[in-house]
């Protein structure tokens, strides 16, 4: 989820002050001064939400409301009003605000709104993304990586069961994506357009579901380890299908259904149901071939989210990942192409060639460039995100080289 929030207050001191209660609950702050100063950073795609005062010279609150409503109606705007403008405050929630808080509000109250908006931003932000993905063309062919028959086989799958509208099944042993398969079928649906709603099945209860199915009408339901899911539940869904739900349900399972229904501990009906429009994921022990083109998707990846370049990859360390028989699948590889990015040691051969104080300066150095990144390259806070005093962490920052202007984006 994103944590950026735009603070705008003419006061510097109620800035300072607000700008400390964001950091100190792990929000970005970003603070302006004027509307003049704040305008640069409203776009479409701004990653958080905007907390504003009412009064301030020149251009206010209202005129600060108004034109975020030109950029992008769907950034939530939170005035802050003083005891007086609460009228105003309400007129300004009729012209588009997300929330008012009257001045001074408590660190609490502050937090529950902006969480609020900020998980709205978060989930217009991705359905965004979704719906990008769907203008793009095959999202079978963009997501789904891997050029063994295996994966052929998979994103062949995915084409010809996503255009059905039926219930599906998605299988695969942990860790090997099946959250992302059932996006891409949701993707490739008719109802792509429609909402995609990811749950965790365990302990969802009946009136829960419910709730869900209501949230993504009209679009794709996602219920992650079914096997999980209370009994109770499990005939409510059923239940559910054959009244007809009033969106599509995606079910993903890591545990052998078919076994659980033998032994009794799963809704026979409802696998059946399911089973009938399943999608398998192999392991990454089925299909070798494909792990050097997920690690350098992996690698990229990770380095474009530490703002640092993608280190080289050289074939004996391909051989090496090709070797191993990844139980953790995508996922253990997505951690491992991680700590490749970060100069960490590897649990194999690279690791078994270094002495001890070698392992631990690398360890070092990714934990400091990591702090950094996650920072974006300020020095102070990344000192104090690792709790080292500022002159020991400059001290560490100068033994491995490392510079803080690399890593601001």
């Amino acid at each position: 989820m994103t944590r950026k929030v735009l603070l705008v207050d003419d006061d510097a001191a109620v800035r300072d002050a607000l700008g400390q209660t964001l950091e100190l609950a792990e929000l970005e702050a970003i603070t302006s001064g004027s509307f003049v100063v704040a305008k640069d950073h409203i776009a479409p795609e701004f990653p958080g939400v905007i907390l504003s005062d009412i009064r301030m010279p020149g251009r206010d609150g209202f005129h600060l409301l108004e034109y975020v409503q030109k950029i992008d109606r769907e950034l939530p705007v939170i005035l802050l009003t003083g005891e007086g403008d609460i009228p105003m405050a309400v007129r300004a929630m009729g012209q588009g605000a997300f929330d008012f808080l009257e001045k001074p509000c408590a660190a609490a109250d502050l937090l529950a709104v902006l969480d609020r908006a900020l998980k709205t931003r978060a989930l217009v932000l991705e359905n965004r993304r979704l719906k990008r993905q769907l203008e793009r063309g095959d999202p079978a062919a963009r997501m789904l990586f891997g050029t063994s028959p295996q994966a052929e086989d998979l994103r062949a799958r995915v084409r010809s069961v996503a255009p059905t509208g039926a219930e599906v099944l998605v299988v695969g042993p942990p860790g090997s994506g099946i959250s992302k398969v059932a996006e891409v079928v949701h993707l490739m649906s008719s109802v792509a357009r429609g909402p995609f709603v990811k749950r965790p099945a365990a302990g969802l209860g009946a009136e829960a579901f419910a709730g869900l199915c209501e949230q993504a009408a009209g679009g794709s339901l996602f219920l992650d380890e079914v096997s999980a899911m209370p009994e109770a539940t499990q005939y409510a869904v059923q239940e559910t299908l054959e009244q007809g739900a009033p969106a599509r349900v995606i079910a993903g399972s890591t545990a052998d259904l078919a076994r659980r229904v033998e032994a009794g501990a799963f809704n026979a009906d409802l696998f059946y149901r399911l089973d009938v429009m399943q999608i398998r994921i192999p392991a990454l022990s089925e299909r070798r071939e494909d792990i050097p083109v997920l690690f350098r998707h992996y690698v990229a990846q990770a380095a474009e989210q530490a703002g640092i370049a993608a280190p080289e990859i050289g074939p004996g360390r391909l051989a090496v990942l090709m070797a191993q028989d990844w139980p953790g699948n995508a996922r253990s590889l997505m951690s491992a192409a991680m700590r490749f990015v970060l100069g960490m040691p590897d649990e194999g051969a690279q690791a078994g060639a270094l002495g001890l104080a070698e392992q631990m300066a690398q360890v070092e150095r990714s934990l400091l460039i990591a702090a950094l990144a996650r920072q974006n390259g300020r020095a102070a806070a990344a000192a104090e995100a690792l709790k080292l005093p500022r002159k020991t962490f400059f001290d560490k920052l100068t033994r491995y080289g490392i510079r803080p202007e690399d890593y601001r984006r």
